[in-house]
């Protein structure tokens, strides 16, 4: 077997809770009619690495109480160009128009997903990556200091096609959601689900922030992505930007702020409408 290359990981989010699950499938465009067809914007939530869409449920009740249609599909988690075009695919699927949220590594698949797509009016950024054509990942991770995760806190686990990554047990909590109870991480780190290594390095392609506005959620105590790369990525993507006292896990630990920030999104290109 040939070593692990040493390199930094930064593509996670902490985004799974023990029970509501709620994802959408893939479906053909004429099976796909439904959440779409009201007055107010489909909703899809995209979540990051380590993770899966159950991170959402919080945000997802707050949401859907308020009578926006809601869909998290899966992200594959096998690298930026497959997740990107498996993301795309959906929403084709999705009736009208679209406010198209991700946390960390999905705001990475979102910003290459959406480019191009007429119907996703907004995007929102929660803790996440929104990156410029040409950067990846790991570049992202390391133009700022202040993320506690490199390659000494992971397992790499191989796969058909490479090798996978998961955070340590030991680790979990700091990096990701140290606002939250560690019962909760607990759970959190036995379900995480990983992502693909070589994803560090796929460069991201045209950005969709460049032609549609754009919200971003900072979280100030972030150990995974700094705040300070954050607030530089919302300010480049031109991004209306709101901070709050939260850890990685913002749409966990804060889903009333997080939901509030898409709503606001929501909100405000339902006006053009």
């Amino acid at each position: 077997m040939s070593e692990l290359p040493r390199r930094t990981v930064l593509a996670g989010s902490a985004a799974v809770v023990a029970a509501g699950v709620l994802t959408a499938t893939t479906a053909a465009p004429a099976a796909a009619a439904g959440p779409g067809t009201g007055t107010k914007p489909t909703v899809v939530l995209v979540h990051g690495a380590f993770a899966d869409a159950s991170g959402w449920t919080e945000v997802i009740r707050r949401l859907t109480r308020d009578g926006y249609p809601v869909l998290a599909p899966p992200n594959p988690l096998r690298g930026v160009a497959s997740d990107s075009a498996y993301l795309a695919s959906f929403l084709t699927t999705v009736p009208g128009p679209i406010v198209l949220a991700g946390h960390s590594y999905g705001g990475f698949v979102l910003t290459n997903a959406a480019t191009g797509n007429v119907d996703v009016k907004a995007l929102v950024y929660v803790a996440a990556f929104a990156p410029d054509a040409g950067e990846t990942v790991q570049g992202l991770q390391t133009r700022f200091p202040g993320t506690k995760l490199d390659e000494t806190q992971l397992d790499f686990r191989p796969h058909a096609g490479g090798y996978d990554g998961y955070v340590k047990a030991a680790s979990f909590r700091e990096i990701f959601a140290a606002d939250l109870p560690k019962a909760t991480t607990d759970v959190l780190w036995a379900t995480q689900r990983p992502g693909d290594t070589h994803t560090l390095g796929e460069p991201s392609g045209a950005p969709a922030w460049r032609d549609i506005p754009s919200w971003y959620l900072v979280a100030r105590d972030d150990n995974l992505i700094p705040a300070a790369a954050q607030r530089f990525m919302a300010t480049r993507a031109r991004a209306r930007a709101v901070e709050i006292r939260a850890s990685h896990a913002a749409l966990i630990s804060q889903p009333r702020a997080t939901a509030d920030v898409i709503a606001l999104a929501a909100r405000t290109v339902s006006k053009g409408f």
